[in-house]
Order: C-alpha cells, then sequence, then structure tokens
C-alpha cells in the first residue's frame, strides 16, 4: 500500500490551513450579511484559481450573493462534484466575530466547522489529489454558495444542474463529533399555522367568542405528538404569537410557525395528511377557522446503492491514512446533499473536519482533523484515478 507523498505531507501543511481557515472565519458572511458574502467570495475566487487550467464562473442566485463554480477536465470520462457552502448563522450584527484557540488544537469561530473549515479540507484534498499520478483520468466540479443556512433557495438550480454533470458527490459539512460521516438526512420542511376565532368582551356570560390561541393551543398541542405516531418524523413548535394589548378582549386571531422533518420522501403524504386531519378538528367547531400553509424544501437524503457500495472503501482510505475507525449515521440535519440525493447523485456527506457546537458561540473546530480527512479524500481519488476503485 503506497500513498503519493502529497497525500502523506498533508499533515504537515496543518499550520498553513489553520491560519487559512482563521482568515476566511474573521470575515463575516452571514447568510443576509452581502458585502460580506461578497468579501468571502472573492477570498475562494483567489484560492481556487490557482488550480491550472481551472475555469471559474460566478452564478447568479436569486435574493443573494453569487456562487462560485470551478471546473476542471470536464471533458474527463469520470465526472465528480464537491459542494459547499460560504455563509454562516452569525451575521454582522452578531456578536460573535472573531476566531480564537481554545488550546493546541482546538480553535473557536464563526463558521470555523459549519463550514469554512470543510472548504479548507475540500480545498487541501484537491490540491494533493492533482499532485498525483492519475488525477488527470478525472474531471471535477467545485460549487461553493452563499445561501444553506437559509435554505439554499437561491442555488438549488445550481445543484440540479451539477447533478446532473457527475457521477458521485462530496458535500463537506462537517463529520460527526465521534468522527462519524452522515449515510442519510432527514428532509426538511415547515408550516405556518393560521387560527381565526371570533372576538368578544372577557367577561361576557355566556360568550359567544371563540378563542383563537386556546383553538391554535389544541393544535399545536396535538401536532407536537405526531413524531411518536409517525416513527422517522419530526415536528418543533417554533414560534406562536396571537391576541392583542388589550387582556379583556378574547382573541379572535393566532398564528404559529412548525419545523418539521422527515425520514422518507412518503413520510411527507402520512404527516401532510394527518396535520389536516388535525385542522379538520379545529374546523368542524363553528366559529373558528385553522388553515395550513405547509411546504417542504429539502428532500430527504437516503442512501444510495453506491454508497453503500463504496463506503468500505471510504473507511479503507481512512484507515490507510491512520484515521481512527469510524461508521457512518443518520441525522436530522439536512444539507445540500439532500438536493443531489433527489437528483439521484450518490454522494458522501458529512466528510468535512472535526468540531462541535456549531450554530453556537461555543462552535469550534479541531484543527488537524482538517488535514486527516483532507487525506481521505484525496486517498479514494487518487484510487479511483488510479482503477483501483470503481463507480460502476
Amino acid at each position: 500500500m503506497t500513498i503519493p507523498d502529497s497525500i502523506a505531507r498533508l499533515p504537515a501543511r496543518t499550520p498553513e490551513l489553520a491560519e487559512l481557515l482563521i482568515r476566511w472565519a474573521d470575515i463575516n458572511s452571514g447568510s443576509g450579511h452581502r458585502a460580506g458574502l461578497d468579501r468571502m467570495l472573492d477570498a475562494l475566487r483567489a484560492k481556487f484559481s490557482r488550480f491550472p487550467g481551472a475555469q471559474l464562473e460566478e452564478l447568479p442566485c436569486p435574493g443573494t450573493a453569487d456562487a462560485l463554480r470551478i471546473r476542471l477536465r470536464p471533458e474527463a470520462r469520470t465526472q465528480l462534484l464537491f459542494s459547499g457552502h460560504f455563509d454562516t448563522v452569525y451575521e454582522e450584527t452578531d456578536p460573535f466575530q472573531q476566531c480564537r484557540w481554545l488550546d493546541a488544537e482546538r480553535v473557536n469561530g464563526p463558521g470555523v466547522t459549519d463550514m469554512k473549515g470543510g472548504i479548507v479540507t475540500m480545498l487541501a484534498a484537491l490540491q494533493a489529489f492533482e499532485q498525483t499520478p492519475h488525477a488527470g483520468e478525472i474531471g471535477w466540479e467545485v460549487l461553493l454558495t452563499p445561501d444553506e443556512e437559509t435554505g439554499s433557495h437561491g442555488s438549488r438550480a445550481h445543484f440540479v444542474a451539477a447533478a446532473k454533470r457527475a457521477q458521485f458527490g462530496f458535500v463537506f459539512e462537517p463529520t460527526r463529533p465521534n468522527g462519524d460521516i452522515v449515510r442519510s438526512r432527514k428532509g426538511t420542511g415547515g408550516v405556518v399555522v393560521k387560527c381565526h376565532g371570533r372576538a368578544g368582551h372577557a367577561a361576557k356570560v355566556p360568550s359567544d367568542a371563540r378563542n383563537a390561541i386556546l383553538a391554535l393551543g389544541e393544535f399545536l398541542q396535538a401536532a407536537n405528538q405526531l413524531p411518536a405516531e409517525l416513527p422517522g418524523v419530526l415536528v418543533n413548535v417554533a414560534n406562536i404569537s396571537g391576541g392583542g394589548p388589550a387582556t379583556n378582549v378574547v382573541p379572535d386571531f393566532a398564528t404559529a410557525e412548525l419545523d418539521l422533518r422527515v425520514t422518507k420522501i412518503s413520510d411527507r403524504a402520512l404527516l401532510t395528511t394527518r396535520l389536516e386531519q388535525l385542522a379538520s378538528i379545529i374546523n368542524a367547531r363553528e366559529g373558528l377557522r385553522l388553515e395550513l400553509d405547509l411546504r417542504f424544501n429539502r428532500p430527504p437524503k437516503e442512501c444510495l446503492p453506491l454508497e453503500e457500495k463504496l463506503f468500505p472503501e471510504w473507511q479503507l482510505a481512512a484507515r490507510d491514512v491512520g484515521v481512527a475507525p469510524f461508521s457512518w449515521v443518520h441525522t436530522g440535519g439536512a444539507s445540500d446533499g439532500n438536493f443531489l440525493a433527489e437528483c439521484g447523485l450518490p454522494t458522501f456527506d458529512g466528510i468535512g473536519p472535526i468540531g462541535d457546537h456549531l450554530h453556537s458561540a461555543r462552535e469550534f473546530i479541531i484543527v488537524p482533523t482538517m488535514a486527516t480527512r483532507a487525506q481521505i479524500v484525496a486517498l479514494f481519488l487518487h484510487r479511483l484515478a488510479a482503477g483501483e476503485i470503481t463507480l460502476a
């Protein structure tokens, strides 16, 4: 078993990779901060343009900044897709803005794991792979997007187009804290619930008013119990409002938003039916009307047969570069890998560096794992290019 020098040397590049990560994470690129997203796009373009022969193109994403596409050897028989997002959940006004070292191996900072560290890992893996002897056998496309944290509404069409050109995909969302990668993900959606009642004086007895808050609360309590009835479904009551400033008025309107997650495509119809049935119980009562505006965004990422076939090769590459054994798991969080799975593109997801406490001021990355995870990617690509692994 021989590991090309460029791959073996990746851990020695850890200080360089850490410096790049901190520089990128210190650029605020919250999903709603257009100027920061543009600065981050410039920084990415500067790095990825250094691949000789690479074709770079900025792609419009309606409602947000541009995405960046990098293609190399589009004429090659084997085509691979590498995905990452450069937006974060930390907006321009968030107090969490700068990186700091927690100890010799961990950096705390905005987006260090989710997922600027993932993009650094991707970059390092491709740099190492390009120095291997059979790299010319594989063409690759990198798609870096600015709106994953808000649902990828502007960039989704670019994923659909890219998936049609590729035979396998790689999504550099973070590895699980124990080292596992992602086998499958739940699909995401949401529902806005509006309940209309009938106003009246709170002191009137008997009352002909209909309290919209109480009716909505009854619906929400029932909806919250659906995961016990429908395995693989998650329901989260995210926010609720209703009534007015006067407490002596029976409120005639209330609204709430729910986060919905499903494990299988078939779960969508089941969940929709049950929510509509719960709403019909309220609607059967005189003076009350409950409306559902239900939408699903990301479909579930279900594990495809080629992923099952190739995962042992991924584990073997990890073992050969000295990474501790790991498995792969189902997770409730969605990613752009969900879109690729919907298009039928086999994809390894959650293959980025190890960290934890995402979406909080405690977010951190274990810095050396950028290099070791890049080694796994690069060695897998090398073996694919050399014909030791096939996509058949």
